[in-house]
């Protein structure tokens, strides 16, 4: 049995951008080097260069299939098996055969070839591979007919992306280099629109990468390799279900997003009883915002979940790995042992951990209470340390007792105080003083066992002893005091910026204020109320409970739900007062602005309009005037022949007057959403032919290529026809003398598009909106342009039939729009609205229309 073929692909992304020709010029090297190469197929579409690189290798005949009468010519599969080359040259693995042919697809013919153990090359573009067929067809609106399996692509042996920048292969196509000149302009238009080449680029690169990547993990899972591999940024984020994870995930996200090709992946462990507290509605947000960040959710189950975590980031390569600081006080670390967090940095080897601190590590964020310096269990573990920590050391410091050791015994009492001052304050301190104090005259300072001092210097020594105990202990409880003064201020400032920070940004502000207002106070829900309905909230407000009331505006109140807001927090309270009221008065003058800007626009228009008519109603006025002045005062020497040219002037002039107020009264309906507008199912052509018959346009100025077969597109037939005389009337007035202006109609997935392209200077790209503008003609300075409003009413027009007018450059120079409108959804569009749905570029009458 012979050994298999290995096969090569190279995948691109549309049509043009060189796979063909480079799999001809890695089969003249092969062939160069004295490889046994054939040419079993190759397209080459009437481009001369693809052509010129045929020659000189061994090409094997087509096949000719005869259906329904056709001849058609297909790759000769039996003749290339028995030729049996080395490398066979395969183009478009996607092509369905004719029927009858050996194989119904080419790909079939290619596993035939390789399982007799020829290698093959082939070309492939990104809209044949079956997964992404509804991609494709979400980003171009045109299905795909032709497919090859992910599997088959999968058992290749090197797949290789020929790549060409979006913009370089619209030049390509412009210069002719792709297709015929008559088909250029309607595959600009439609599947070669910049957009979509750029999402099917991008569509390839990340498939592509996705296959290394696969490729990369069989590889480190076949030679047993577990260290990180950092060929590209993966940032797993571990989700607990809790608050913080959204926190997380976004950190998780700016990491990925500092390197090109970066990955969030999130993880959230589950024990296999399913007990583990999380909050599976917070895991279900979580979840779609990770879908938001182009990140990818995992559940996994494990008891343990440190381990489960590393071995999960080994497992996809991962190089950072994000947790969330411990929810969970330093006294319960201290008797429960290490968390999450340290058994996951202690067991991630090489994975670089992120700890990131969040509202809900330790406790949630809230303001530390003002009165005492410690709290009341720190002073009540500070009794016991004094209590039971005494008489130990009593014991202990009793049964090594001799006549030089009583220095180190009221040394050790003192100690003993210092750590009861640290832990409970002064008056556990005090008490611990007063204690040891009496413990070291009754047992360790002559005469023993009485309270009495036979020595002064020992008296003095006891005094002094308690007035150094006293000290330390006040030194440690003021401490404390300023400690916790100092985290209430740090708090208070946190809260204070956060509330002025979410205001300046103006996003979502008061939505943040109420969020972060209800956790610093802990209220169990906080309500802002607007002519006595909710307009936002944090938490739900109960039903059952009375709310404490503040006034913010004439007609706004805020509701706190929960304990009642001490003296010592109403100052803080009055901040986000004040942070409320400007966020609900930002929020009302942005409202304002926009119910200001059409009347401010309008006004522009106004006072261009008054510019205008001071000038542009003039001429036509001023030679009616001037033309019927002299037929009244005609004498007899006028000739008949001067007579004809008063008149015709002054049929001129008013006929311009007439359409100017004509504009003029259509502008005014359009800007106040009192135009008429009456759709129905029509032909386009319909249109087209009376605006060619208006403006006396006959072959010589105008070229016509109508295109959209049978689709009708949903229209007012009357304005459609203003648009297209406008659009006729710039395009013949800017086009080069002896240049015939082009107007042609396509289908392109659910829309019509109308196209009038002339080959004049054409307008910079940063000028297209301009010409929009009423009363704009683009620096002309003669008056028989008119007021500079056909382009503005004409998209006034079509947008009021749902449709679209946009200019864009014609391939060669000039300027070309683009008028959109739906196709009437009654009926069927052409059969020329596909893609090119052959593998590259067959069904050469049909692909780009």
């Amino acid at each position: 049995m012979s050994k298999r073929g290995r096969l090569s692909v190279l995948l691109g992304a549309a049509p043009g951008v060189g796979k063909t020709f480079a799999m001809l010029e890695e089969g003249r090297r092969l062939f160069a080097e004295g490889k046994d190469v054939i040419i079993g197929i190759v397209e080459t579409h009437g481009r001369e260069a693809t052509a010129a690189m045929t020659v000189g290798l061994p090409v094997i005949p087509r096949a000719l299939v005869e259906h329904r009468g056709v001849a058609l010519e297909e790759l000769d599969l039996a003749a290339v098996l028995a030729h049996h080359p080395e490398i066979a040259l395969i183009d478009e693995l996607a092509h369905t055969n004719a029927p009858g042919s050996a194989h119904a697809k080419r790909w079939e013919d290619v596993e035939a070839l390789l399982a007799a153990g020829i290698d093959v090359i082939s070309t492939l573009n990104i809209q044949h591979i079956e997964s992404l067929n509804d991609v494709v067809e979400q980003i171009t609106g045109i299905p795909q007919r032709e497919t090859v399996p992910d599997s088959f692509l999968r058992e290749a042996d090197s797949i290789e992306v020929v790549d060409l920048a979006p913009q370089a292969l619209r030049d390509r196509l412009s210069s002719g280099f792709v297709y015929p000149a008559e088909r250029i302009d309607a595959a600009l238009s439609n599947y070669f629109r910049l957009g979509n080449l750029t999402a099917l680029r991008e569509l390839a690169l990340i498939w592509l990468a996705d296959e290394v990547d696969q490729a990369l993990r069989g590889y480190r899972d076949a030679h047993g390799i577990n260290r990180t591999w950092e060929a590209r940024e993966r940032v797993v984020v571990a989700l607990t279900g809790g608050s913080e994870g959204e926190t997380l995930l976004r950190r998780g996200a700016r990491i990925a997003s500092r390197s090109a090709g970066g990955e969030l992946l999130a993880v959230h462990v589950t024990t296999q009883d399913g007990l583990r507290a999380s909050n599976p509605a917070a895991l279900s947000q979580q979840r779609r915002l990770v879908e938001k960040l182009n990140g990818s959710y995992h559940q996994v189950i494990g008891d343990d979940v440190p381990h489960s975590l590393v071995e999960f980031a080994r497992s996809v390569n991962a190089t950072q790995l994000v947790l969330g600081a411990s929810r969970r006080g330093r006294l319960a670390a201290m008797f429960t042992g290490s968390g999450i967090g340290a058994t996951v940095v202690r067991e991630s080897g090489d994975i670089d951990v992120h700890m990131v601190n969040h509202a809900a590590a330790g406790k949630r964020f809230s303001l530390p209470p003002r009165t005492g310096a410690l709290t009341m269990k720190r002073r009540l573990l500070g009794l016991a340390t004094a209590l039971i920590g005494g008489p130990l050391l009593t014991l202990l410091l009793s049964s090594t007792r001799n006549a030089e050791s009583i220095t180190t015994d009221v040394l050790s009492f003192q100690l003993l105080v210092v750590v009861v001052a640290i832990v409970g304050g002064f008056w556990p301190a005090i008490l611990a003083a007063v204690l040891s104090g009496l413990t070291l005259d009754f047992l360790f300072i002559e005469p023993l066992y009485t309270v009495h001092i036979n020595r002064t210097h020992h008296l003095l020594a006891l005094v002094l002893y308690v007035v150094i105990a006293s000290l330390v202990s006040f030194i440690v409880d003021r401490s404390a005091r300023f400690t916790r003064a100092a985290k209430r201020a740090a708090a208070e400032s946190e809260l204070i910026q956060t509330i002025a920070g979410s205001v300046l940004r103006g996003e979502s502000s008061i939505q943040a204020i109420l969020d972060r207002a209800r956790e610093a106070f802990q209220l169990s829900s906080v309500a802002l109320r607007q002519d006595e309905r909710v307009i936002a909230s944090a938490g739900d407000p109960p039903t059952d409970e009375t709310p404490t009331s503040m006034a913010l505006t004439r007609n706004a109140t805020l509701d706190l739900y929960g304990p009642d807001i001490n003296a010592t927090e109403q100052r803080l309270l009055g901040v986000v007062v004040v942070q409320l009221t400007t966020a609900l008065e930002h929020e009302q003058l942005t409202e304002t602005a926009k119910q200001i800007e059409p009347i401010a626009a309008s006004d522009r228009v106004r006072g261009a309009l008054l510019s205008a008519l001071s000038h542009d109603l003039r001429r036509p006025l001023a030679a009616a005037t001037a033309a019927i002045g002299g037929l009244r005062t005609a004498t007899p020497e006028l000739s008949l022949a001067d007579k004809q040219e008063l008149l015709d002037t002054a049929d001129e002039s008013l006929t311009s007057l007439a359409t100017l107020v004509t504009d003029l009264l259509d502008v005014s309906r359009l800007q106040a959403d009192a135009m008429n507008v009456r759709t129905f199912p029509i032909d386009p052509a319909d249109a087209i032919a009376p605006a060619l018959e208006e403006l006396r346009l006959g072959p010589s100025e105008v070229t016509l290529a109508l295109d959209h077969g049978d689709a009708y597109v949903d229209a007012d037939p009357v304005l459609l026809q203003r648009v297209v005389v406008n659009l006729l009337s710039n395009a013949q007035r800017y086009s080069p003398v002896g240049v015939p202006v082009l107007v042609s109609t396509s289908v392109f997935g659910d829309r019509l598009e109308i196209r009038v392209a002339d080959r004049g200077r054409g307008i910079p790209p940063e000028k297209f909106d301009d010409v929009f503008l009423p009363f704009q003609r683009l620096g002309d300075t003669d008056n028989s342009t008119g007021l500079g409003l056909g382009l503005a009413l004409s998209r006034g027009f079509v947008e009021a039939m749902r449709g679209t007018l946009t200019p864009e450059d014609t391939p060669g120079g000039g300027l070309t729009m683009v008028v959109s409108l739906p196709v009437e959804a009654a009926t069927s569009g052409p059969t020329g609205a596909t893609s090119p749905t052959s593998a590259d570029d067959t069904a050469e009458t049909e692909q780009t229309r």
